[in-house]
């Protein structure tokens, strides 16, 4: 199948590698030229434009960093709608707000084009691996029609419901990672401080209750104080910004989402954006004193 890809980031190179594997012509699109030189290399194409991209292939998939970004690619200038055909399918699977996914599906449908909003769960380890959580927003028919491509990406691809549904799933997604780091960070540091090694309080409880597959990626990273960024510190901000924006829209309370929130604001005002949100272990380290690794 003929397939256009924008935004090969962190996420979207692997992405486009396995959709390459996979058989599919692929024509990307980023302003990053070592991101497109390196996925050309793999075996795409470049396009010139988002408009380009669209123009020339019957489904385009984008993968950018929140709302703006991807209402500026599809809806702009020289945007994918400038340069789609009636029936083009648009996949976003982006992580962006519900009602920016709503807005740019009637921008979509003005101009025949089908569209789902299909976020997606597992960062990078499972990019690389096609082994991501697809959650998936728009008509029944059409998630029927690309549920095989995006199994090519994913483990899972799951219909929510209607547009705006996968990012609703995906910020239920958000909440409860970030919280779940938090929790892992806040009783592993308890446990450094009581002089208890943490590894071995790992290897007893991770079978149990409090077992889970954050904890089981994330606390290793923590004991090794290795935070190579998988997903972004900055990013996970970007995505519970959304959660309590949706939030305060339906009314549904957010308390432990907005204290997990700032405890991340606190890393990126201290230069640590850019690592993998298990340095949420950082922050307690700053106000306990304690580091869970060496």
């Amino acid at each position: 199948m003929k397939i256009g890809f924008i935004g090969l980031g962190i996420m979207g190179k692997p992405m486009v590698k396995n959709l390459l594997k996979a058989g599919h012509d692929v024509m990307v699109f980023d302003l990053n030229k070592a991101s497109v030189d390196e996925v050309v290399a793999a075996g795409a194409v470049a396009g010139t434009s988002a408009s380009d991209v669209a123009s020339k292939n019957p489904l385009v998939i984008t993968m950018l960093p929140n709302s703006p970004h991807v209402k500026a690619v599809v809806m702009g200038e020289g945007g994918v709608l400038s340069g789609a055909k009636e029936g083009t399918i648009l996949i976003d699977m982006s992580s962006i707000a519900p009602l920016a996914s709503q807005e740019i599906e009637r921008a979509c449908s003005a101009k025949k084009v089908r569209m789902l909003d299909a976020p997606v769960s597992g960062g990078e380890p499972k990019a690389v691996d096609g082994t991501l959580a697809i959650m998936v927003g728009g008509e029944k028919a059409l998630y029927e029609e690309v549920k095989d491509l995006l199994l090519v990406m994913g483990a899972t691809a799951v219909h929510c419901g209607s547009i705006g549904a996968g990012n609703t799933t995906k910020l239920a997604n958000q909440i409860i990672v970030a919280l779940n780091i938090a929790a892992v960070s806040e009783a592993f540091t308890l446990v450094k401080k009581a002089g208890v090694d943490p590894h071995l309080v790992f290897d007893a409880i991770k079978g149990g209750l409090a077992g889970s597959t954050v904890m089981n990626a994330k606390a290793p990273m923590m004991m090794d104080s290795n935070f190579k960024p998988g997903f972004k510190i900055d990013l996970h901000i970007k995505d519970l910004a959304n959660a309590m924006d949706t939030g305060h829209g339906v009314g549904s309370p957010l308390p432990l989402t907005a204290s997990v929130r700032e405890m991340m604001e606190t890393l990126h005002a201290d230069g640590f954006g850019n690592d993998d949100h298990s340095a949420l272990a950082r922050y307690y380290a700053k106000v306990s004193g304690t580091k869970i690794g060496e």
